[in-house]
């Protein structure tokens, strides 16, 4: 498998900081990849390393097999960024702020004409050309923010946070929008705080923290990192502390929590802990409304690794 981003041995140092600590990882042609971590752990910092926004302290970045480097023109063509901020001319119609930035790449007027096309299908914006980014909703604004980041068709893309504070109808078609600029052989690196958008898009996942790289796989290799085989959650009112007591000491049972009438109880392995669970309640008589069972999440891994919510 060919690699579009290789990264080896990346340190990055703020006087006493080590904001990278020797990072070393690749990115597969074609793939999206997830880059998560908890505010602080590196993630900008790296990125902007491998923009060559920032100068490191050392270690290398090659990207499309060269030497990445501030003045590597030939590649930053190959590259598409869209930040979280956004960044378009009020000034500007939609179909203008696109031919802006395709036109910083795509010189030939008929090839780029095109091109802005494909950007407006590829965000679903055919119907807003006319449009100035005042008049557009937030989803819609966003939607035009990475149309002009991807319109000159790079062959690698950095999307950080691209479905913040959307609509859900804006959410699904910026990432039925990923999907295809990956089925069109994208290299994508993705930053969210949206685990369910990691778990639907991503093919790899890599975790950093302090810097380092703390874990990295599929969602489904990082699940079984967090030890925990099944999730419980039941909704109680008034459950006693005996009850908590004993249920803790129930087979397989790893902790149990009791919040706001919502017992989540985890285990660390076994079947039929759930019907385990209701013979017990339906024993001591205990009334719930609901009940129901979930394998971990992303967020479960999350929180096992680095103890912290992703969203913190």
């Amino acid at each position: 498998m060919k690699n579009s981003i290789e990264i080896k041995n990346l340190t990055k140092e703020y006087k006493e900081l080590k904001a990278v600590d020797n990072l070393s990882l690749e990115v597969h042609e074609g793939e999206i990849l997830g880059l998560l971590g908890p505010n602080g752990s590196g993630k900008s910092t790296t990125i902007n390393c491998i923009l060559s926004l920032l100068n490191f302290t050392k270690g290398s970045i090659k990207i499309l097999n060269k030497e990445m480097n501030p003045n590597a023109y030939d590649i930053k063509k190959e590259i598409g960024v869209v930040f979280q901020e956004v960044a378009v001319f009020e000034e500007l119609n939609v179909y203008d702020n696109i031919d802006y930035f395709c036109g910083l790449y795509i010189k030939n007027k008929k090839t780029r004409k095109q091109y802005i096309e494909d950007a407006l299908s590829l965000v679903g914006l055919e119907n807003y050309k006319k449009f100035y980014p005042k008049q557009l909703s937030g989803g819609l604004l966003r939607r035009l923010n990475i149309a002009c980041g991807v319109a000159h068709k790079p062959k690698i893309i950095f999307l950080d946070e691209p479905t913040v504070a959307v609509d859900p109808q804006s959410r699904n078609n910026i990432l039925d929008g990923i999907e295809k600029l990956r089925e069109n052989g994208a290299t994508i690196i993705y930053t969210t705080h949206y685990m369910e958008e990691v778990e639907i898009i991503c093919d790899r996942v890599i975790i950093l923290d302090k810097g380092k790289i703390i874990a990295s796989g599929t969602t489904d290799e990082l699940k079984l990192l967090a030890e925990i085989e099944e999730k419980v959650t039941v909704e109680v009112i008034d459950l006693g502390e005996k009850y908590i007591e004993e249920i803790k000491q129930m087979k397989h049972v790893d902790q149990v929590t009791y919040h706001n009438n919502n017992l989540l109880i985890t285990y660390k392995k076994g079947k039929n802990n759930l019907l385990t669970l209701m013979d017990y309640l339906k024993l001591k008589k205990i009334k719930y409304n609901k009940i129901y069972s979930e394998r971990p999440t992303l967020n479960d891994v999350f929180l096992y690794l680095t103890g912290k919510e992703l969203r913190d």
